[in-house]
């Protein structure tokens, strides 16, 4: 097989169809071989975990961990850097031979499962196994959606275990798939189903990690959140990890240093645990592809959490650091295993150097609007239902990007009926957060949940709402999905909401390029899965001539 790059598991694939020169993220082609070949040693680790479980023998949580920190090093701009995948490839391989010793048959395991390179074959190896190994366009299609869908399951897993809450059933469950995945016996519509299961367990991945952050923090209240900059040297913490933020709002108490949230971090303000610091000053900037930008002006380091990341400039490269899953060339990684203290003293001097923020926006938006906080403004809210104040409810969570056409979001918020609300959660809020879009009788119409996984919020608030207003079918509430998507989390949320039944989302700014047609053609017949179209066109869909 020709050794080039291929990737479409992002919405900005080059063409629409798929990256094969460079990734439009800024993945070169050797990274994401090795993270194509980091997958396929990943599943056949599985395989072997998968025999051992069915062999009545016991698999290692680190085993756990290591699966889930493979996919999630592999999400859209996680990590570039080359060198660490291929340390992710060989502690995989070591900790699979060591296994492979356990099982009673591995002569019955498929290759992937018995395949033990060394670095000098890594580059040939990676050349036959990635996407397009698998020649038949729907198996490759729905093997493709079901590893994203479980990419974006290993994250939220990832962050849950950070906080030492695991699920073995969703472990087992991630790792069986991943083997099944290499079985040629399944048919296409075996595939549809175990798409259909893998939304099942997003839905307990999703809970898990819920209770793991609000058992540790609290459950998100509504909060005023600054925007604006003190006088104080920062450190910007982006991407999606509390117990980081935790760690690192714990050494910097006292020493004169600033933390800032930026992007997905900016929930976190929201938790009362994080309310106990002064010295956390409020969120900079917007949404991740802004970051170029915004990182210069901040002016102290950016610690990177998990993925997001745009390849830094060189004027701000030094002051990038990257922890757990997130990684850069030239950029210090700061290493820390589930359970430990890690060590950000590094980072704390570097800020301690540094001129404040430069201030690039004033203010304050307000947030934390999760499932609890609603479910205390439940009699509020359905009062405003009842009277007609409200008409309806619109999602719009999931992810920004760069492209020009994500614009069509922000116009769609503004020209949104007076009487209609918006339930957000994911970066996707930054199209329309900061617009001056009023209240209804004292109910904010942007109704901001929190980070991506925080979209289980959204669906337990709308089964709470089926439930008091007696439906038979979540479909039937004055609700409607008009979801953004970027990457590979944002696939496991909405296959969470197609195993939770909620049909007709329309998903945008284009559908995906791993849908293959007749893969699409089943998720529109069976579930409504439309794209967008125009804003007028869209408005007079979901509320007819009356907006």
């Amino acid at each position: 097989m020709e050794n080039k790059m291929f990737c479409y598991q992002c919405q900005e694939t080059a063409g629409g169809k798929g990256c094969t020169m460079s990734g439009v993220c800024g993945k070169k082609p050797e990274v994401a071989a090795m993270q194509d070949l980091l997958i396929y040693v990943t599943k056949g680790l599985s395989c072997v975990a998968e025999q051992l479980r069915k062999e009545g023998k016991a698999v290692d949580k680190k085993v756990n961990h290591l699966v889930t920190l493979n996919l999630f090093t592999t999400i859209t701009n996680a990590n570039f850097d080359n060198d660490a995948i291929i340390a992710k490839i060989k502690e995989t391989l070591s900790v699979k031979q060591s296994l492979l010793a356990q099982v009673g048959n591995a002569s019955s395991l498929p290759e992937a499962a018995r395949w033990n390179g060394s670095e000098s074959e890594f580059d040939a190896k990676a050349a036959s196994v990635g996407v397009l190994a698998t020649e038949n366009e729907d198996v490759r299609s729905l093997r493709e959606l079901i590893t994203y869908g479980l990419k974006g399951l290993a994250a939220y897993s990832k962050h849950a275990n950070a906080l030492l809450k695991d699920n073995e059933e969703v472990d087992a469950f991630m790792q069986s798939t991943l083997a099944k995945t290499l079985d040629d016996s399944l048919s296409v519509d075996d595939l549809v189903a175990l798409t259909l299961e893998t939304g099942k367990y997003g839905v307990d991945g999703m809970a898990l990690l819920d209770a793991a952050n609000t058992g540790a923090y609290g459950n998100p209240e509504i909060t005023t959140v600054d925007i604006g900059v003190r006088k104080n040297p920062g450190i910007l913490v982006s991407g999606h990890d509390l117990k980081d933020l935790e760690m690192l709002l714990e050494q910097t108490a006292g020493t004169g240093v600033d933390v800032y949230t930026h992007s997905e971090m900016l929930p976190a303000h929201y938790y009362p645990a994080f309310k106990k610091y002064p010295h956390f000053a409020g969120n900079y900037g917007n949404a991740w592809w802004k970051q170029k930008e915004e990182f210069e002006k901040f002016n102290g380091p950016i610690l990177m959490t998990t993925n997001c990341i745009v390849p830094p400039a060189d004027s701000y490269k030094d002051k990038l650091w990257t922890t757990g899953a997130a990684g850069f060339p030239g950029c210090r990684h700061i290493p820390g295993e589930y359970g430990e203290v890690k060590d950000f003293s590094g980072i704390i001097e570097q800020a301690k150097t540094c001129v404040p923020p430069e201030e690039i926006e004033t203010g304050s938006i307000v947030g934390g609007f999760a499932h609890e906080q609603v479910f205390a403004l439940a009699d509020t809210v359905v009062d405003a239902v009842k009277s007609g104040a409200i008409r309806k409810f619109v999602v719009m969570a999931g992810c920004d990007g760069r492209m020009k056409s994500r614009e069509y979001y922000t116009e769609f918020a503004k020209r949104l009926p007076k009487d209609v609300v918006i339930l957000t959660a994911g970066c996707a809020k930054y199209k329309y957060n900061k617009l001056d879009l009023g209240d209804i009788g004292g109910i904010p119409r942007v109704l901001d949940a929190g980070q991506c996984n925080d979209s289980y919020s959204l669906a337990l608030i709308a089964l709470k709402l089926k439930e008091i207003f007696n439906l038979n079918d979540v479909n039937d509430l004055p609700l409607a999905f008009n979801i953004a998507w970027y990457e590979q989390k944002a696939v496991i949320v909405l296959l969470a909401l197609l195993y939770l039944g909620v049909k007709n989302i329309h998903l945008g700014p284009t559908l995906p390029a791993f849908l293959s047609p007749n893969v699409a053609r089943v998720l529109v017949e069976n579930f409504g899965i439309a794209g967008i179209g125009t804003v007028d066109d869209d408005l007079k869909l979901f509320f007819g001539d009356a907006v």
